[in-house]
């Protein structure tokens, strides 16, 4: 309970990050570079506040009653948590043992030696992909997805409910070649419940700007809804259904 971990923010009534509503840790620290992060002041694991499970728990249960009849629970965020899934995994037993479920938002960046006591504790997966692709992943994240690939392949074998998360770049990975290879990814993970379309959009721009950094993709404009409609109905046609 006094294992300490760093975090960016809390977020106490969340109603995107997994069923119901949800306590949001958004813990610090990201080993990715994505161009499209709207969370940029989260990368820098040393700039957090430092907390203990414990700490944690006790802001968490004032709040119990409330996310229990929602069906909703605890969401790890980031940042990446699995940079510190030892700290995640005694938070995640505390929420379990409350009865409640817990959900783990990661772009999958890990060995499988660090998350196997963290999977086990996790009930749902919110994996965001950022390109099937290894090259076009390092070109957006500046790191391949060998580490990533490996990682989905493991929710597989153990069965882990994985909600899929895409965030669509206009004029990057919006066309139906982007589409066709989505489709095909996602009809060979059995225990991927759900896809959700994400369009890209501007709300982390200043957060660039703060940290001395310039948007790498302030040319580019958020898709409007017919872009969004024309890649879902694509990935409808090959047979995807569950899209959100």
């Amino acid at each position: 309970m006094n294992t300490a971990g760093f975090i960016h923010s809390v977020e106490t009534f969340g109603t995107v990050d997994g069923p119901g509503t949800r306590y949001v840790v958004f813990l610090q620290g990201c080993p990715l570079r994505c161009k499209f992060c709207h969370n940029r002041d989260t990368w820098n694991r040393a700039q957090g506040k430092k907390v203990t499970v414990r700490e944690l728990l006790l802001e968490f249960n004032e709040y119990q009653e409330f996310y229990r009849r929602t069906g909703g629970g605890m969401t790890a965020s980031g940042g990446e948590p699995l940079m510190q899934a030892g700290f995640v995994s005694e938070l995640f037993h505390g929420v379990k043992n409350s009865g409640l479920n817990t959900a783990l938002d990661t772009s999958g960046y890990a060995s499988e030696r660090e998350i196997d006591s963290l999977l086990e504790v996790t009930d749902l997966v919110l994996l965001g992909l950022k390109a099937v692709d290894s090259q076009e992943h390092k070109e957006l994240t500046g790191v391949s997805n060998e580490k990533i690939m490996a990682f989905i392949r493991h929710l597989r074998e153990v069965q882990k409910p994985v909600w899929l998360r895409y965030v669509l770049l206009p004029g990057i990975n919006d066309d139906f070649n982007h589409a066709d290879r989505l489709a095909d990814f996602v009809r060979s993970f059995t225990n991927i419940e759900r896809l959700e379309l994400l369009g890209y959009h501007k709300l982390g721009a200043a957060k660039w700007e703060l940290c001395g950094d310039e948007d790498p993709l302030k040319h580019i404009s958020p898709p409007d809804q017919n872009q969004v409609e024309l890649f879902r109905r694509r990935l409808n046609d090959l047979g995807i259904k569950k899209i959100y």
